[in-house]
């Protein structure tokens, strides 16, 4: 699946930058500015850079399953972002509400 359309990168791209960085560092933080420099690419538009957490979110949980540290309870992130999602919803900005003006 197509997730860049302005780097023309897919999926599948992006989840072999994931797992190879977390073969360097598996516990590093990964944020999509880190993928996209692994890949030599840089983000235009920056619409993909919900869909490239989703799936940072994803390919993380599963490499730290299928690791040895198996029997550690791992944290789903990813639940805990779409909670955050569902509390502040898109009409709040770092915690303010649309209306806020800083001037």
């Amino acid at each position: 699946m197509l997730i860049c359309h302005c780097n023309i990168i897919t999926e599948k791209e992006i989840e072999q930058t994931i797992v190879g960085l977390l073969d360097q560092d598996p516990w590093q933080l990964l944020v999509p500015a880190k993928i996209y420099h692994a890949m030599q690419k840089r983000g235009r538009c920056c619409g993909c850079f919900p869909n490239v957490v989703e799936t940072i979110i994803r390919v993380t949980e599963n490499y730290h399953t299928r690791s040895e540290a198996s029997g550690v309870d791992i944290v789903s992130h990813l639940d805990r972002v779409r909670g955050l999602r569902v509390q502040y919803g898109s009409r709040t900005h770092e915690r303010r509400t649309a209306d806020h003006r800083a001037a």
